[in-house]
């Protein structure tokens, strides 16, 4: 398969010709750090909807592209057993872990019982890396996360992968949504680059939205965003 092929999942893709899956921005610690009055059982949702994706793509490896943690300072005890857990359920799922670091991740080497890279290659070229800055490591494609885009339609915003098939140094740029489902996520229908917070858009009208829809089991791609915003 070319290495500019994806399948998107909810709220993540799997890259065939490195067999792994990558989402991005977890956010594990959000619930807990939320003034609310009920539990969001955000543990058991992570680890339920990581699980589904495991078992749909069988991946070799499981990439979390950073955010992986909410707070930047303290990391409570719940937390740091959320993290655990997210790690353990990879490893019984038959992948490997890796962790990459996001900009609210001052604390994830401190607590990870895996080791912490600002990106990781793969073994086809592709870099995934956070997105908030410029990455360190050239890349054939990069995957990032970030800024949590989502695709608002007839009032409804849908979760939304955005791929820019030159987006970045003539290079393709795939950014995830957050797999966190608590995170209400950045409307990007009318967007441009400067609205964006990730170096890697530098031409935001090139992106096409991609949404997977779970319920029908189907994925819905769009025209660029430089074409919708004439539409939606």
């Amino acid at each position: 398969m070319s290495r500019s092929e994806f399948v998107v999942g909810d709220r993540g893709v799997y890259l065939p010709a490195d067999d792994a899956l990558v989402v991005a921005d977890v956010h594990l610690g959000r619930a807990h750090a939320s003034n609310v009055e009920f539990p969001l059982n955000e543990r058991r949702d992570t680890l339920d909807r990581l699980g589904t994706l495991c078992d749909r793509f069988d991946p070799e490896t499981v990439v979390l592209a950073g955010d992986v943690l909410h707070r930047f300072d303290a990391v409570p005890v719940p937390v740091r057993e959320s993290l655990d857990a997210v790690v353990a359920a990879v490893r019984d799922a038959g992948a490997e872990p890796v962790l990459v670091r996001g900009n609210h991740d001052r604390q994830l080497d401190r607590v990870a019982s895996e080791p912490v890279h600002d990106a990781h290659r793969l073994d086809s070229g592709t870099v995934v890396c956070h997105g908030h800055e410029e990455p360190a490591v050239t890349g054939d494609r990069y995957v990032v996360g970030h800024d949590h885009p989502v695709l608002e339609v007839e009032g409804k915003r849908h979760p939304c992968l955005l791929y820019g098939p030159d987006a970045y140094d003539g290079v393709p740029v795939v950014m995830l949504p957050s797999f966190t489902t608590l995170a209400p996520g950045v409307v990007v229908n009318g967007m441009r680059a400067g609205d964006f917070d990730s170096p890697l858009v530098r031409r935001a009208g090139g992106f096409h939205p991609v949404v997977r829809d779970s319920d029908a089991a189907e994925t819905l791609r769009f025209p660029p965003l430089g074409e919708l915003r004439r539409v939606l």
